[in-house]
């Protein structure tokens, strides 16, 4: 678009004159009608707002004729345009959905405080609820029968969740086609599907108090052992389908074990040992129901979730819940493998689809950065209308995508695998914010490992940390950070000896303790090396 200005000035015998131009480039195109008088006049570039002295300008009548300067808008310049304020605040809304974790914290929290009384809920007759779950029974392998304590949790869904719920099952269209095929492929029952809405509300970047991270919740080891990946870069546990197929792989473990659909789930939530111990002392029963007075809290109720789930999304139009169609589904979408390092941002601006579509789709990423390392098959997952733009436009985007990595003031962090999770000492001086910015990871995150749930600490206190740093200890990187605390008064310097320990040598000096030495001498470890001289103050 162009726009056009008109700008005329007059000017009434004053020793000097304005005139202005719209753009100082076409400043060659005022055009002068009958020269009598040299005189100096002010140009001012309304667009830079700089003043522009023009030497030798030229007046006959008082008055200018400015030809009419066309000003072409920057075609790289993008900051100007606008969307729809309406659906921008629907698409915000979606997103929210998508990435908020409430929905998590809300089923995480119903599922450790299930106290099974009975709920008020006329709209759902006991005599159907009956009806309905020996229906459900009879065509899946889990124990679906009616007990009170299931009716009870089923009525307090409908009752007090519906809102959550209708989420769930508008969110589910995305996912349950994804699981079903995973789960199909290891001979899985196919309502296993619902065990991903009591592990993770559909989330699949949630992450528990302990670490439990992903669709399916797998623990940092759990996930290492069933082949997923945590790097620097990636966290396996968190890509839908990986996960997955995960999740079948150990369920089948587990059903092998106990032979029971219902233990075996059980033993996906608490480990196989918790329920081994709970048949132990129910005297020898089998029946879920019949040991679940002996099961950590959380697992107590966690089957009593998974089947009322189960019944309220295959009963769902029964109880008047809709099938909205989510923002994506499944097979609407295809994947690209990446054959050089790329950002999810790069690929936003290079394809015009939102960023945040872009994270929904790509979960496993951590840092919204899609590496490429030699033997891995890392894919960009597109909305199918953009995999052809993509496909055809590589070298562009590619040349594009590093171009702007060329252009970084730091350079990108480099690949490392986290092979285990990291135990950090709180020492004098410590807050969250600095051990989170020594291990490159999130305030949250380390409440959430540690279920911390205010950001005080104790010296002394262990904080359990996945690092995503690349080589990065408890041990090495403390050191680095550590900083000896002066010492007022005298000292005494110690030599260590063969032999010697931290506490070994506080008793020598009395008044003095582990710590103490750690802190007087920047030590972040309990390791000493013979000929080591300590300071020690003298008490």
């Amino acid at each position: 678009m162009a726009f056009r200005f008109f700008v005329v000035v007059y000017i009434f015998c004053f020793p000097s004159c304005f005139a202005q131009t719209q753009d100082t480039i076409s400043i060659q195109n005022i055009k002068i009608k009958d020269t009598l008088v040299l005189q100096k006049s002010t140009v001012l570039d309304t667009i830079s707002g700089a003043t522009v002295i023009l030497k030798d300008s030229v007046v006959t009548d008082n008055t200018f004729t400015v030809k009419t300067i066309e000003a072409t808008i920057d075609s790289i310049s993008i900051t100007n345009l606008k969307d729809d304020e309406y659906v921008l605040r629907l698409d915000e809304a979606w997103y929210d959905e998508l990435y908020s974790n409430r929905l998590y914290d809300t089923i995480y929290k119903t599922v450790t405080e299930l106290d099974f009384k009975l709920v008020d809920y006329p709209e759902l007759h006991t005599d159907t609820l009956k009806a309905r779950l020996k229906e459900l029974d009879a065509r899946t392998p889990f124990n679906v029968e009616y007990n009170p304590s299931l009716e009870s949790v089923i009525k307090s869904y409908l009752k007090h969740r519906r809102k959550s719920i209708q989420k769930l099952i508008t969110l589910s269209q995305f996912y349950f086609p994804m699981f079903e095929r995973e789960l199909d492929l290891y001979d899985i029952p196919l309502e296993v599907k619902y065990l991903a809405i009591v592990e993770s509300a559909l989330k699949p970047r949630a992450r528990s108090r302990v670490g439990a991270t992903g669709l399916w919740q797998f623990m940092f080891g759990t996930g290492k052992e069933y082949g997923l990946d945590v790097s620097s870069y990636v966290d396996e546990r968190s890509d839908p389908i990986k996960s997955t197929e995960a999740a079948a792989k150990y369920l089948a473990r587990l059903y092998k074990i106990f032979g029971d659909w219902d233990l075996a789930l059980a033993a996906y939530n608490s480990g196989p040992g918790n329920v081994g111990k709970a048949i132990r002392r129910s005297g020898g029963y089998r029946n879920y129901w019949n040991i679940r007075h002996n099961l950590p809290r959380e697992t107590a109720g966690y089957l009593p979730a998974f089947l009322a789930n189960m019944y309220i999304f295959e009963y769902a139009k029964e109880h008047g819940f809709k099938n909205y169609k989510p923002e994506f589904a499944y097979f609407e979408t295809d994947t690209v493998r990446v054959k050089q390092m790329i950002t999810l941002d790069q690929v936003s601006e290079a394809t015009g689809t939102p960023i945040e579509e872009l994270q929904f789709l790509n979960p496993s990423y951590k840092l919204d950065i899609i590496p490429f390392i030699k033997g891995e098959n890392y894919v960009l997952r597109l909305p199918r209308d953009v995999v052809g733009t993509f496909v055809n436009n590589e070298d562009r985007i590619y040349a594009f995508a590093k171009a702007e990595f060329d252009k970084r003031e730091k350079p990108m962090p480099k690949f490392s695998n986290a092979d285990s999770k990291t135990t950090y000492r709180v020492k004098s001086g410590d807050y969250l914010g600095k051990i989170s910015r020594l291990y490159g990871v999130r305030v949250s995150d380390i409440k959430k490992w540690n279920g911390l749930r205010s950001n005080n600490l104790k010296i002394g206190q262990r904080l359990t940390i996945f690092p995503r740093k690349p080589n990065v200890n408890a041990t090495s990187s403390a050191k680095e950070a550590v900083k000896p605390v002066p010492i007022k008064g005298e000292t005494i310097n110690y030599k260590v000896k063969g032999g010697d320990s931290l506490w070994s040598i506080s008793q020598k000096f009395p008044g003095v303790s582990v710590q103490n030495i750690k802190d007087w001498n920047g030590i972040s470890g309990n390791k000493l090396k013979p000929g080591m001289i300590l300071k020690i103050a003298k008490i």
